[in-house]
């Protein structure tokens, strides 16, 4: 555990200076720091992953780290375009990425009985932010179902996943009353949305590396070729 620590410190470090540059509102720091996120965590996961074979969980990790790239830099990266759609779009994508990978590649169980509370959020939060969507509706409508989906499906997976698709999920609750419901939400929620997001993203790629080097994948996919 202390090599995984090892290997994704720098990541927490501009994670670190990401969520403290928000809070003290220093933009010239908070804004370059955002798009280094997921490339940093791309490296580190690499670095984590170093003497294991390229796996198609590994494929499917980057490929989500990439359009989630792409999600938090929409405004940067999609000039002239609405950005709320499109970070739906890429996050949306990420999302599917996961789905995949801890559905078919990593799973450990079933999914427990408590993963409910998923579902539960999903009809809560939807007929909350119904009345202020307007035509994000169904975009949203849709990017909570797979958001709510990666942390159902992180639910089957090794423990860090878990608590990874769980921080992932309260990190996009939160920013998403801060898009539609802004006077409810404090100002210090904005650095408690990057906090839970980056938190989330780095359990989830320290779940796959954790999850490959016991083998977990290999095992997967030995019960789903036995007859």
């Amino acid at each position: 555990m202390s090599r995984l620590w090892i290997a994704f410190s720098p990541y927490i470090v501009v994670s670190a200076a990401h969520a403290i540059a928000l809070a003290l509102g220093f933009d010239e720091i908070a804004a370059p720091t955002k798009l280094a996120l997921m490339p940093v965590l791309a490296v580190c996961a690499m670095w984590a992953a170093r003497g294991l074979p390229a796996t198609r969980a590994f494929t499917l990790l980057y490929v989500a780290i990439a359009f989630s790239w792409l999600g938090d830099g929409a405004g940067t990266f999609f000039v002239g375009m609405p950005e709320v759609p499109m970070m739906l779009l890429c996050f949306g994508l990420a999302h599917v990425a996961y789905i995949w990978l801890f559905w078919r590649e990593i799973p450990v169980r079933r999914v427990p009985p408590w993963a409910l509370v998923y579902a539960v959020w999903y009809g809560a939060l939807l007929a909350v932010l119904w009345p202020h969507l307007g035509g994000l509706l169904v975009p949203v409508a849709l990017y909570g179902l797979v958001l709510a989906g990666t942390a159902v499906a992180a639910s089957r997976c090794h423990p860090l996943i878990v608590w990874g698709g769980a921080l992932f999920l309260a990190s996009d609750s939160i920013l998403a009353f801060r898009l539609f419901l802004p006077d409810a939400m404090p100002d210090w929620t904005s650095p408690l949305v990057m906090l839970t997001y980056t938190a989330g993203q780095g359990l989830l790629a320290a779940g796959v590396v954790v999850s490959e080097r016991l083998g977990l994948g290999r095992e997967s996919r030995l019960r789903e070729a036995t007859p």
